[in-house]
């Protein structure tokens, strides 16, 4: 088994917290998410991301804007809608218990 896969696996299963965790701090588009993921060493492609978008919008999630941009064609900003913000509020829970859980049973190996 190679540790790549594992690896890549678990930043999948946690992308979509850490988007609406960035999203929480006010509306953005695309590349800025991107940025903010790619700093944080959240290694994710644009190929990755889009689809998330789509799905959360999807959900009810997440709502998005056009909106002019002085340096090229209009850009899509993203924002949580109320049901986004709520999920957030759980997940933010839900990852506080995955995370004493994991510490838990790490910790004593």
């Amino acid at each position: 088994m190679k540790i790549e896969n594992t690896k890549a696996q678990m930043r999948k299963g946690v992308l979509e917290y850490c988007i609406l965790s960035i999203l929480q701090h006010g509306d953005a588009y695309t590349s800025e998410i991107l940025t903010q993921l790619k700093d944080a060493k959240m290694l994710v492609v644009e190929g990755t991301v889009y689809p998330l978008l789509t799905r959360l919008k999807n959900g009810g999630l997440l709502l998005y804007r056009w909106e002019e941009s002085t340096s090229g064609p209009p850009r899509k900003y993203y924002g949580l809608t109320t049901d986004g913000k709520q999920f957030l509020k759980e997940l933010n829970t839900t990852w506080a218990d995955l995370t004493n859980a994991v510490d838990q049973i790490t910790s004593k190996n």
